[in-house]
Parts: structure tokens; sequence; C-alpha cells
């Protein structure tokens, strides 16, 4: 199924969850839909195994969820996710419970437990749930920076929108600091 994971990651990657059918894995691998079929319990299992399989790939989150910081790791975290848009989506509709996420989700709590947090599992869905969040906006980070607010409506968000000019990764860094410091 390696392969299976590997050609649905692609096909996610180049066309997002509608490109995603088991006909075109099956294209992709040269094989018989009926064969993928008959060792998937339903065609999320490919959705699945996608979603692992990319995390699993992906060489400098692997390097973070060794050894970094629980900042570093949550930064490279938003990196795969902003290169992966559509496993943000996977994310909001279903709990990731391959191999790799369990590695990173665990990375997070004995990093949480080391900080000293009294709630790590809470505190590692909050961190996730900001982290996911903010990648899932990223695209537009640009648009909303353009986009013109009514200074006579709220004249405090309209000075402080006008002077920033960070980008999404900047405002993540801010937030995992105000996040992870309180």
């Amino acid at each position: 199924m390696a392969q299976a994971a590997h050609a649905a990651a692609q096909l996610l990657d180049e066309g997002g969850l509608r490109a995603l059918t088991v006909r075109a894995v099956a294209q992709r691998l040269e094989v018989a839909p009926a064969s993928l079929y008959s060792r998937l319990s339903s065609s999320e299992d490919l959705v699945d195994l996608a979603l692992d399989h990319a995390l699993g790939q992906d060489a400098e989150l692997q390097a973070a969820r060794g050894e970094a910081t629980l900042h570093a790791l949550m930064l490279e975290y938003f990196r795969h996710l902003v290169r992966h848009p559509w496993a943000c989506q996977v994310i909001a509709m279903r709990a990731p419970r391959g191999p790799n996420y369990l590695q990173l989700s665990e990375r997070m709590c004995v990093l949480l437990i080391e900080l000293g947090s009294p709630d790590p599992l809470g505190d590692a869905y909050a961190l996730s749930n900001f982290v996911i969040g903010s990648a899932t906006t990223a695209p537009i980070a640009g648009h909303e920076r353009e986009a013109p607010v009514d200074a006579r409506l709220a004249p405090q968000y309209s000075a402080l929108h006008a002077a920033r000019q960070e980008g999404p990764e900047a405002v993540l860094v801010a937030g995992l600091e105000a996040l992870v410091s309180t």
C-alpha cells in the first residue's frame, strides 16, 4: 500500500481532494481499480494513507520531530501543511491516526510535559489547531493585508492592520510565543 499512499499524496498535491479517487490512484499505479478496492476498507483509507505518507516523507519535519524545540517543531509542521494544503482539509474532517501523526503527537506531548504543562494533551490540541488554522489561512494572507479596513468603524484595528507587514510565518511564530509563554 506504500505505492498507493505515494500516488494518492501526489494526486492530492496536484489537484486537492477532488483529484483523489481510487480510479485515479489505480491509473497512476497502472493497476485495475478492483485490485485497490479489495485492499481498502473504504476510499477514505486512501486519504488516511496519503496524509500519513506525506508527513512521513517530509525530511525537515521528521528532523524537527527528533530534536527540535516545541517552537521549531510547530513551525516545521506549519510549513508542511502549507506545502500540502489538502492536509488541513483532511484533518478538519477526521482525526489523523497514522503512525507518523501519532509520533508527531507524542513528541508534542513530551515537549509540553518537559515545559511543565499542566495539560499537555489539551495544550497539544490547542497548538495543533492554531498551526492548522494558520496554515489554512496562509495562502490568503497577502489578500487580507490589501483589504481595506474602514477606520470609522474600527479605528484601532485599522491602524494596526495598516502597520502590519509580516507574513504568515512571522505571525505564526509570534502566536506560538504568546501561546507557549502563557
